[in-house]
């Protein structure tokens, strides 16, 4: 396991800074969103030239992390048009950076049938999965061209909601350059977090194979929703994850999600003892 942390999750700073951050903090690699964690310089389609990846790519490796994600986190089913197709030069632009920059996978969500990316019930239908393959489709097409892996996370409230539907999308689209970020607690809900032994051996069942790095963190209960937090600070047992990478994913990337400055040591800290302290049959 190479564990990372979301560099907009370090304390506000200029690029450089966070990566220099990380490394001191023992970081191995970094989830990079963009627009996120850059505001000095543009992030736009047109500024992601080879020039400016290879800039970031020197100061990644001169801070010995890996892009272990470029996010592009938009909504592929946005049901306009126009948005859409700006969306989807998006994407193409965040792959063809990703080409360059080495990053391990540009990663992405699977979003919902409105303009707004907001939770509703037609998120779960077979309607909205279909609009959702049909939009990704071509997207994945062009990674196979440039020689990059697009990533989806399946989330209970987006449209690929549970470990059936993203085995549908990749078995329909049947690309080797589309893959999985397994990040357990957005599986969960508050109508189906006690069954999330069961939710999560499903998901590394059938979306082990296609598993291609894993977002860490936890969750606790409060006012009647789930509310997502730091490694180690909820009721997560992430035993049986850590024993499947152990397993099964020599040197994943595994990037921590929903620390703050105050916790990411801590959280880290703690998933790399679990890790010590895993024995599998090996």
């Amino acid at each position: 396991m190479q564990l990372g942390i979301r560099l907009h999750d370090i304390r506000k700073a200029p690029l450089e800074e966070r990566l220099a951050i990380a490394h001191e903090q023992g970081f191995a690699c970094g989830h990079l969103a963009l627009s996120k964690v850059i505001s000095e310089y543009p992030v736009d389609d047109g500024a992601l030239t080879p020039g400016y990846a290879m800039y970031l790519k020197r100061i990644f490796r001169e801070n010995e992390l890996d892009v272990a994600v470029l996010g592009c986190y938009l909504n592929l089913a946005n049901p306009n048009p126009k948005s859409l197709a700006g969306i989807t030069h998006r994407y193409m632009a965040h792959i063809r950076f990703a080409s360059l920059l080495g990053a391990g996978v540009v990663g992405t969500e699977t979003g919902a049938p409105n303009e707004e990316y907001r939770f509703e019930e037609r998120s779960h239908s077979e309607e909205a999965l279909e609009i959702f393959i049909k939009n990704l489709r071509p997207v994945v097409e062009y990674a196979e061209k440039m020689g990059v892996i697009v990533a989806i996370e399946p989330v209970y409230k987006h449209i690929v909601c549970n470990p059936k539907r993203a085995r549908r999308v990749l078995d329909e689209i049947a690309s080797p350059n589309l893959q999985i970020i397994f990040d357990p607690v957005n599986l969960l809900d508050i109508c189906n977090y006690k069954d999330r032994d069961a939710i999560i051996a499903e998901a590394i069942e059938l979306l082990g194979e296609d598993i291609a790095m894993v977002h860490i963190k936890d969750f606790q209960v409060s006012d009647g929703k789930l509310v997502s937090v730091a490694a180690g600070t909820g009721e997560m047992d992430y035993m049986p994850i850590i024993r499947f990478m152990k397993m099964r994913k020599p040197y994943i990337h595994a990037t921590l999600e929903d620390t703050v400055p105050e916790n990411a040591v801590a959280a880290r800290a703690y998933i790399q003892a679990l890790w010590d302290a895993c024995r599998t049959d090996r």
